[in-house]
């Protein structure tokens, strides 16, 4: 018999097409989940919430039911443990459902979303302030929003109206176009930038289809990793974060090829910088082939210089300044902590720079260590070739596993790669991650956390959370330690097929 008739007989038996209790309480937890985020984003203003200043028959649209605080941060909470314990148990499931049908309803929800409130933190008001200073003939990374208090969308921003723009040049133009969409509407410009999220969301989960095809198991992960994976609908699609841009970029760059792909590599780092790590990956594949490596990387680096010159001289003073910045729930807060009292206030940065690039090269040498190359039979081992999606997301995860500040939408990048380089063990450690870091950031919006609910941020964010990210972070290490021996010690051309 051969390998394809196998495979059809495979997917044909009731093992794989009929559901068992645990594998319908896997996906049921991953549309609940969905739901709750749903949920939250319909009942309109609250907590979690941000209002939308605006005329009501603009959307994006909502009950107005205005919940209360401990509601929509209770359903928050259930949205993340839920859809963090049932994407786990869907991804080892043995029920192999239509990754069609898992693509559809992904998308559907994205494009639902745009039509609701964003949900999560009020990034989106920043957004459309940065993008309306743009409009008003302003420099968004010259000037604040809090300099134009009496605009209503400038002052509209609730927590960072006194800091100037950190994103790149094209998340920026982005923001414009939509501040000429909505005009002096906070509500119809944050609709606008909502359906380029929708779009970017859903294409990329096209993208990873298409990128896995010919092989259902492979773009059912996939779907499970983007397309209706809870926490990035929780997230990038109902949070609205600029995130969801950069990846759609950078998942398209890692689809083709030569100077389409250098464009693509340069355009997703001009919306976020960071996002540049994903360049490695193809650098590494094309590290024999010195002439298709000049003409991917000349690209990237023309396109990144002419979009951030085209930005004025002020573009990375905010970016410089939020490097030496150290987010309240990574395990750097606890080093932090500590050298303070050693050195007094300030004289943490420098140390913890450096240190995070250290752990992160040590991070991201353990784990590439881990990739198998392909045997000469073309077969992989158990982890993935040493293809540019696989080394990108290796890289990736070092950086969000070492970096002093981090957020919990800054995930999604790794979750794209792992859904095209299927990286299992990786895969696991994310869930674990971003669940993690979620919880400690309810809600996002720090005014708005009732007084009883204060230990969420002094107990769970500034303890609890760095505690069990450094764990985690140790655990990472341990894993590609070993696998890393394993893998060295097994020949390639001995390595079974998947």
């Amino acid at each position: 018999m051969t390998r394809d008739a196998s495979v059809v007989d495979e997917r044909r038996s009731p093992a794989g097409d009929t559901p068992r209790g645990l594998d319908v309480a896997a996906f049921g937890a991953v549309g609940l989940s969905v739901a709750a985020t749903v949920l939250i984003g319909l009942l309109g203003p609250s907590a979690m919430v941000p209002r939308l200043p605006g005329p009501s028959w603009h959307p994006p649209y909502s009950l107005e039911a205005h919940p209360g605080a401990h509601l929509v941060i209770a359903m928050g909470a259930f949205a993340i443990v839920l859809g963090g314990l049932g994407l786990a148990a869907a991804l080892r499931s043995r029920w192999k459902p239509d990754p069609r049908w898992l693509l559809a309803a992904g998308c559907a929800v994205a494009g639902l979303l745009a039509f609701l409130p964003p949900s999560g933190s009020a990034d989106h008001l920043n957004y459309a302030a940065y993008g309306r200073l743009v409009t008003l003939g302003q420099d968004p990374y010259a000037i604040t929003p809090a300099t134009l208090p009496g605009d209503p969308v400038t002052g509209a921003v609730e927590e960072w109206g006194g800091v100037t723009s950190v994103y790149g040049p094209v998340a920026t133009a982005v923001q414009a176009l939509a501040s000429l969409v909505g005009g002096d509407s906070v509500r119809l410009t944050v609709f606008a930038m909502a359906v380029v999220n929708a779009a970017a969301f859903a294409g990329t989960a096209l993208l990873l289809h298409r990128f896995a095809r010919g092989n259902a198991d492979l773009q059912r992960r996939a779907a499970l990793l983007w397309t209706v994976n809870p926490l990035m609908i929780y997230h990038l699609a109902a949070g609205m974060h600029v995130d969801t841009l950069a990846i759609a970029c950078m998942v398209a760059a890692l689809t083709v090829r030569g100077a389409a792909s250098g464009l693509l590599l340069g355009v997703g780092i001009g919306v976020k910088l960071n996002a540049g790590l994903v360049a490695l990956g193809p650098a590494w594949e094309l590290r024999r082939s010195p002439g298709r490596l000049a003409v991917v990387a000349g690209t990237a680096t023309a396109t990144v210089v002419a979009v951030y010159a085209v930005a004025g001289p002020h573009v990375l003073d905010q970016v410089s300044a939020a490097s030496k910045k150290v987010s309240l729930a990574t395990p750097w807060q606890l080093v932090k902590a500590g050298l303070q009292s050693l050195f007094g206030p300030g004289a943490y940065s420098a140390w913890i720079q450096v240190g995070s690039l250290l752990l992160m090269a040590c991070l991201a040498w353990l784990v590439l260590r881990v990739l198998r190359p392909q045997g000469a039979s073309g077969t992989l081992g158990t982890s993935p070739a040493d293809t540019a999606p696989a080394v990108a997301a290796a890289m990736v995860v070092a950086w969000l596993f070492a970096a002093p500040y981090a957020l919990p939408w800054y995930d999604g990048l790794a979750f794209a790669l792992l859904a095209m380089a299927s990286w299992p063990a990786l895969e696991a450690f994310m869930v674990a991650r971003v669940v993690v870091l979620s919880l400690g950031y309810l809600p996002a919006r720090e005014a708005l956390r009732p007084d009883d609910l204060l230990w969420t941020k002094t107990l769970l964010r500034e303890t609890v959370v760095p505690w069990t990210l450094l764990a985690l972070t140790a655990a990472l290490a341990w894993w590609a330690a070993r696998a890393g021996r394993r893998a060295r010690r097994r020949p390639a051309s001995a390595a079974p097929r998947p």
